[in-house]
């Protein structure tokens, strides 16, 4: 694959992500979907493989104008020296068949593993997998995408990029420095930096099965419920689609932890990503909202209605600070790394991403269905991840499994969703 020496630099939030990688815990974004009959996809099952290959390639040809560049590059160098550098795609190795799964259970399996399995680094860092089984005559694809390449809005937006129509396609928009002006004082900067740096050391979360070191074996689940009615059930008490999913998944996190005999926390410290409008040509770019989620209430309203009054204050402070401070360079990510790996701040990450509201084609084969799944990190053991698509919230839970029931969660985390949707 020849190279173009000399390719645009990583940004800070950009490489941290490639420092933070590990065997242990591998930094992808993943996104698996179920696909219908049509295009590459034919009736009696079989599977025109090239067809997709054919139509990804056709996208990754316009190059930046596309949005798809860092689909042709892969990351080059050590040290601070990390680069972008040009470099052509196999498309045989990208986009290929795996073996056949039983059913959802048998896609989210899949996922599971994938989730300890490391993108090749003398690569671009993505590929697509199409999986037979997923469904009876239809298969379900998976989309691995590292985190250096995109967040999860950034992940949203390259999906598009590569199964929209051209009508759909979001607007690729120039990078746009940031203003002197609009700069934090440096003294904001380093209160803020203090503030969260000594917050890793302050022990919130009580001894609990939730944290402790992430083993290699992961179980993934699903879980779905209609956007309206979700949506509809959270405004009666002034909530967001996302203040439903953190209410939602207190109650999963406290049924799992009671059914297995389990200590419950008073509160569960969730983090939870906050998009940052300052993006430039980064592949990353959040902030990070911290969320007490409250447990032994009955109501599911009263919840709510307190999970919602917490979101308003933190979001806005989340998207002050932006991204934590001590990413920014390798040798503070490394230290991050570290922290996070014995820290007892946070109990669980929950992520939820507004996707595309236009149906999507997989080289003619329409995505019928979708769900993310993000990667659990430091000594974290449970995630959930959330999409919006198609006028479903599609939902992923990610655990250690040796520690947690991903099936068990993810049967709750939806039943209370419907709970909260219902009229």
């Amino acid at each position: 694959m020849p190279l173009r020496r000399g390719g645009e630099r990583l940004s800070a939030a950009d490489a941290s992500n490639v420092v933070m990688d590990s065997r242990d815990q591998v930094n992808v974004f993943l996104m698996a979907g179920l696909l219908g009959v049509g295009g590459f996809v034919s009736p009696d099952g079989a599977l025109e493989v090239d067809q997709v290959r054919r139509s990804i390639a056709d996208r990754l040809a316009a190059g930046v104008g596309s949005g798809l560049a860092r689909f042709s590059e892969r990351v080059q160098g050590e040290g601070r020296a990390l680069s972008w550098e040009r470099c052509e795609p196999d498309l045989t190795w990208h986009v290929r068949v795996s073996g056949p799964v039983d059913g959802l259970p048998g896609l989210a399996a899949l996922c599971g593993a994938l989730m300890t399995t490391p993108l090749p680094v003398d690569r671009p860092l993505w590929e697509l997998l199409i999986v037979p089984g997923a469904a009876v005559g239809r298969p379900g694809i998976i989309l691995r995408v590292h985190h250096a390449v995109a967040d999860g809005v950034a992940g949203v937006r390259l999906v598009q990029r590569l199964f929209g129509s051209a009508d759909d396609l979001p607007e690729e928009k120039p990078a746009t420095p940031r203003t002197e002006a609009a700069r934090p004082r440096w003294t904001t900067t380093l209160a803020g930096s203090v503030s969260r740096l000594t917050a890793l050391f302050r022990t919130t979360v009580p001894p609990t099965v939730l944290l402790g070191p992430i083993g290699p074996q992961r179980g993934v689940a699903f879980a779905e419920v209609d956007l309206g009615t979700l949506a509809a059930g959270a405004r009666t008490v002034g909530a967001s689609v996302n203040d439903a999913l953190l209410a939602a998944v207190a109650v999963a996190t406290e049924a799992a932890l009671m059914a297995d005999g389990q200590p419950v926390p008073k509160v569960l410290p969730a983090s939870v990503p906050v998009a940052l409008p300052d993006r430039g040509r980064s592949g990353n770019a959040v902030g990070v909202m911290m969320v007490a989620l409250p447990t032994g209430e009955a109501d599911p309203m009263v919840r709510l209605t307190r999970i919602a009054q917490i979101t308003r204050t933190a979001k806005a402070e989340a998207r002050t600070q932006g991204t934590y401070e001590l990413t920014r360079t390798r040798w503070g990510t490394q230290l991050f790394a570290w922290l996070a790996r014995r820290q007892r701040f946070i109990a669980l990450f929950v992520t939820n991403v507004r996707g595309p509201e236009a149906p999507l084609m997989i080289a003619g084969a329409p995505l019928e269905r979708a769900w993310p799944v993000a990667p659990i990190q430091g000594n974290v053991r449970l995630g959930v991840a959330a999409f919006s698509y198609n006028g479903r919230l599609g939902c992923a839970v990610h655990v250690d499994a040796a520690a947690l029931n991903a099936d068990l969660l993810g049967q709750a985390l939806g039943d209370e969703l419907a709970r909260i949707a219902a009229p």
